[in-house]
């Protein structure tokens, strides 16, 4: 591969994550905090496509030109910034065991209802904690059915990256919608159920909550729920 080429791949992938940077889109890849890091290595990779290319001119000026194949390894840098992937859904949700762990300590919940939480709070309170009981919650999440049609609420908690992802379970019980569609998004109001099953895959512990009502939601600008190693 020759210098121009390796120029043109870091040129690209500087700008693919500029690009991700400064939109919703890196937030498919890596957690919220790592914005600044994404940017810096974005400007990194692209001042030193722009440095090495200068170098190549001066070096080479009057020189033969190399061969141009290599430049088909842009293609793969091409792929990365025009086809974005989708974030994780219940395919990974119903094959990978709960994350859900004891939580460090609980804040208070706010006197009025409902009661907004995110999966991972509202499964760790209805997990370990029993401060729920006789509250309205409202949680959002994509759904996940398992092998015997069970419903569950999902979000995604990751640690530092899409590819140390996994999932927090909540079973859903209660006035549930006639139909049922995984990787559906809902907002899902209810109250809390006295009810915690085992999870499959690695024995962890699902909470339930009793549906009230539930409504469609679009897909979140961040897919991924943090809470969970905060």
């Amino acid at each position: 591969m020759n210098r121009q080429a390796q120029a043109a791949v870091m040129f690209l992938l500087g700008g693919a994550l500029l690009h991700a940077g400064t939109t919703d889109l890196y937030l498919r890849y890596v957690k919220s905090g790592l914005r600044p890091l994404v940017l810096a290595a974005g400007v990194v990779l692209v001042l030193t496509a722009l440095a090495t290319v200068w170098y190549e001119r001066k070096r080479t000026r009057g020189g033969h030109p190399e061969p141009q194949v290599a430049w088909l390894l842009v293609l793969p840098v091409l792929a990365l910034i025009l086809i974005a992937p989708p974030a994780l859904g219940s395919y990974s949700a119903v094959r990978t065991g709960t994350a859900l762990q004891p939580p460090y300590g609980l804040d208070p919940l706010p006197a009025s209802d409902p009661v907004r939480l995110s999966v991972v709070d509202y499964a760790s309170r209805a997990a370990y904690g029993h401060t729920l009981r006789g509250r309205t919650v409202r949680v959002t999440g994509f759904l996940a059915l398992d092998a015997h049609g069970t419903p569950y609420l999902v979000r995604m908690a990751l640690n530092c990256c899409a590819a140390d992802a996994q999932p927090v379970k909540v079973g859903l019980t209660g006035q549930l919608p006639p139909v049922l569609r995984p990787d559906a998004w809902m907002e899902v109001t209810g109250v809390y159920a006295p009810r915690v099953t085992h999870d499959p895959v690695n024995n962890g512990l699902i909470p339930y909550l009793r549906v009230t009502s539930a409504r469609p939601v679009p897909t979140p600008a961040d897919p991924y729920d943090e809470t969970w190693n905060k």
